[in-house]
């Protein structure tokens, strides 16, 4: 974990602008051009930092791996990945809140970002109005998986198992108030069943405990699911979205399984701090679209089972702002607070 310095622009030092910069600003000026904001940062070879409030080794961060080369060579600049993981991501989130407004410093954050409001008390920042959002790069279905040893193969199968031995059904999730958690809670609420509850402290130990059989059922990601359900450790039940994945073509999804308003994708998306300047967001942006075309981050992605986006940062926005009103509602029927 690396804690860089913040940069700040030579004209925001003490002691002035550069003779060299000044003079090309004063050209640009001669010259009628009003350069971006973003225009010193796009001059530079200095990395652009891209805060991850997750630890190293999730899905996160490894899409941020696969695609942070390719968006280097997008922007003109290196990215370099850090990760700053903590209170659900309320650590690495804090720090972009607070990174300069020039570009210099971006996040990406998933679907923890917006649910973090209605878990956890005192957040220092506000979720939609303290960032920039810039784009949804892309989203990724979970599946419901089983252990072998459940006596199920889908939706309508498992929901008369659960009927029929309320209580006795156990589910495990990443966290208490995690994605994979309230992606768990929609089913119980959407099939009006009773199954228990297990949290864990991460992805690594809920997968290995599925599939170990000391608990019976999960939520994980497409791309963690896939090999376990080729090698028969694990058998999938139905998929989170409201279209199949290509990485498993062949599976139905919940809603086609007879709970219909059930849907639910993992996202992942690029932001900044509040105050970023609309040119430099919007060039960011593109930066981004031109990268989804790039086919080694492209194939990368659809390798991990996310579907490509790119949302405009004015879609984003909106975005962020429903999800963080449908998550609070999932929060509330769940009954979940974490102080």
């Amino acid at each position: 974990m690396h804690h860089d310095t913040p940069f700040t622009p030579p004209h925001l030092q003490r002691g002035g602008m550069p003779r060299r910069t000044a003079l090309a600003t004063l050209a640009g000026l001669a010259a009628g051009v009003a350069a971006p904001f973003g225009a010193w940062a796009q001059a530079t070879d200095r990395p652009v930092r891209l805060i991850l409030p997750v630890s190293a080794g999730s899905g996160v961060d490894g899409l941020a791996r696969a695609f942070g080369p390719s968006l280097g060579k997008s922007l003109g600049r290196p990215v370099v990945v850090e990760n700053f993981p903590g209170a659900g991501g309320i650590t690495g989130t804090s720090m972009i809140v607070k990174a300069p407004k020039d570009g210099a410093a971006l996040g990406m954050v998933s679907n923890n970002h917006v649910v973090n409001p209605s878990v956890f008390k005192n957040i220092p920042y506000d979720a939609v109005d303290d960032i920039t959002p810039i784009t949804v790069i892309g989203a990724t279905p979970f599946v419901l998986v089983a252990h072998p040893s459940v006596a199920a193969r889908n939706v309508q199968e498992l929901i008369m198992l659960a009927k029929a031995q309320p209580g006795t059904l156990n589910y495990g999730s990443s966290g208490n108030g995690t994605i994979l958690h309230l992606a768990a809670e929609m089913f119980v609420h959407e099939a009006q069943v009773d199954i228990k509850h297990i949290p864990y402290r991460g992805m690594g130990p809920l997968t290995a405990d599925v599939l170990g059989g000391q608990i019976q059922l999960a939520f994980i990601a497409v791309a963690v699911a896939v090999p376990h359900l080729k090698a028969g450790t694990l058998k999938a039940i139905g998929l989170s979205s409201t279209t199949r994945s290509a990485l498993l073509p062949d599976l139905p999804t919940i809603a086609e399984q007879g709970l219909p308003q059930y849907a639910l994708d993992g996202w992942v998306a690029l932001v900044g701090p509040a105050g970023l300047p609309k040119a430099e967001s919007d060039r960011i942006y593109q930066a981004v679209r031109a990268t989804l075309s790039v086919p080694e981050a492209r194939d990368a992605l659809l390798a991990q089972g996310y579907q490509l986006q790119g949302t405009t940062p004015e879609a984003t926005t909106a975005f962020f702002r429903a999800e963080v009103v449908r998550m609070a509602k999932l929060v509330k029927q769940s009954g979940l607070k974490i102080d």
